[in-house]
């Protein structure tokens, strides 16, 4: 069972639609709805963080989810999520330049982890007003636009992973692949 932490975005059911037609049975639980206790008790064999309308600081337990459970349970961050796992090891979130909204960038990544078999690189979908800069050197950037916005992290040590962009989105090409091969890690 996995847990799907809700951000109060509207993506958080396509997400849920592509996890459960890859046969992953899930819950979902707002972020201000579920402690870390009843986390630890559910015993989710990996954790996925919505994308969400808000910062890292606004995402209930979004963060403590990642700092308490990060060192046993895979966890994915999506959009909100990545920016919570940025923020959660000490990386500092800050606006865009420009507003991306509904718009799809050629996203060049590192072919490894969540992106094998993936070209690089490919058309995603960007939904977002903020962004990570300033990675701590617990986190390897793995994806970037080409005007150098971080799109993908993962922690060098920790089965955690960060993707500013929506795999979940139709616009993401092979958004569904890069989701199975985070089932699949």
């Amino acid at each position: 069972m996995y847990l799907l932490i809700d951000n109060y975005d509207s993506f958080t059911y396509n997400l849920y639609q592509i996890f459960a037609e890859q046969g992953v049975q899930l819950v979902v639980k707002r972020n201000d709805r579920i402690s870390i206790q009843e986390t630890a008790s559910l015993k989710p064999d990996k954790i996925i963080i919505s994308p969400g309308p808000k910062t890292p600081d606004d995402a209930g337990v979004s963060n403590e989810i990642i700092k308490r459970f990060g060192s046993g349970i895979p966890i994915l961050g999506i959009c909100l999520g990545h920016q919570c796992i940025a923020a959660a090891f000490g990386g500092r979130i800050s606006r865009v330049s420009k507003i991306v909204h509904g718009k799809t960038s050629a996203v060049y990544h590192n072919g490894g982890g969540i992106f094998k078999d993936i070209p690089s690189p490919f058309p995603a979908a960007r939904y977002h007003s903020l962004k990570t800069v300033d990675i701590p050197p617990c986190l390897e950037v793995t994806a970037r636009t080409g005007d150098n916005i971080i799109m993908g992290i993962e922690h060098r040590d920790l089965p955690i992973t960060g993707l500013q962009f929506h795999p979940e989105s139709f616009l993401t090409e092979n958004g569904r692949k890069i989701i199975k091969n985070f089932i699949e890690l």
